[in-house]
């Protein structure tokens, strides 16, 4: 029997909470999210001087009879954000760690969950090579939520992943108008940051939450190893090497991946992008609880 992706008691701890967007946004009408521009909510927000082809419904009459002017009433425009979340599905993803597979999967359902007790739009992209394939088109509601994480459960881990590719040839992608996550290791050659400049150009608000396992955080080889890269078949493929580990060269990947996940950050930060990195053993709840709500983007 496989192993649910999410259970009730998880999804009623995520029903007190809410992703929060950091910026203004367009978008469809029906949302919980505030723009910068005015719209038709009940709440006031500000007053500004008729001008022709206004709606003389919001005309105050209170204040016409003070200054002789006509102004006419704003209230707060509120929309329908659309969450994407791209899930890598590269073999280094799952194939061999079941764990860390798990922990993407959940990370994927709880954000598309928050979406959708908010009245939002999800969408999930698997991306397989350079292909980025929609799960279940778009999904409004918790009926069709729970229809989504049905085909999540399902998801395989193979081959490799091309995440710039993917995601900048994905014909919906949208344009200010919502949320886009990128669930990955981002242990690739492949240049992931074209990605994340190709959505920020179209206005999307991004986060990039990396999943990594205990071993790849602190690897346990020593002495002579064999190393094979899970994304390729070939056992004569060049990624696949034979070393001899010694402390040197523990210390040596140790402060390499300590480099690139610092240079990742950077990078995000620059560009106001949100980014996490995530131990695949720890629970997904501190995720979520944890480092989501301190960085103020669920409360």
């Amino acid at each position: 029997m496989k192993e649910k992706i999410i259970n009730d008691d998880f999804i009623s701890r995520l029903e007190t909470i809410s992703l929060y967007m950091q910026q203004a946004m367009q978008g469809y009408f029906g949302g919980n999210h505030r723009t910068k521009t005015y719209g038709s909510t009940v709440e006031f927000t500000d007053f500004r001087e008729y001008v022709l082809g206004d709606d003389i419904r919001r005309i105050d009459w209170n204040l016409y009879s003070r200054f002789e002017k006509h102004f006419i009433k704003l209230y707060i425009d509120e929309r329908q954000m659309h969450t994407q979340i791209f899930l890598d599905c590269s073999a280094s993803m799952g194939k061999t760690d079941q764990g860390k597979s798990m922990y993407a999967l959940k990370a994927a359902a709880s954000l598309g969950f928050l979406s959708v007790q908010n009245m939002d739009k999800t969408s999930y992209m698997l991306i397989k090579g350079n292909f980025a394939e929609e799960l279940s088109g778009v999904v409004t509601g918790k009926e069709a939520f729970y229809r989504s994480v049905a085909h999540l459960e399902d998801t395989t881990f193979f081959g490799s992943a091309d995440i710039a590719t993917a995601i900048t040839n994905y014909p919906n992608f949208g344009g200010n108008d919502g949320l886009t996550v990128i669930i990955s290791d981002f242990l690739t050659e492949n240049n992931w940051k074209k990605a994340v400049d190709f959505l920020l150009f179209h206005k999307r608000q991004v986060m990039l939450i990396q999943v990594l396992s205990p071993e790849e955080i602190d690897p346990k080889y020593n002495g002579r190893t064999f190393l094979k890269d899970v994304e390729t078949d070939d056992i004569l493929d060049e990624r696949n090497m034979k070393l001899r580990i010694t402390k040197s060269n523990y210390l040596a990947y140790k402060e390499a991946l300590s480099d690139y996940i610092a240079d990742m950050k950077k990078f995000c930060s620059a560009r106001g992008v949100r980014f996490f990195s995530v131990d695949s053993d720890t629970p997904v709840e501190k995720l979520i609880f944890g480092k989501l709500m301190e960085s103020g983007d669920v409360r």
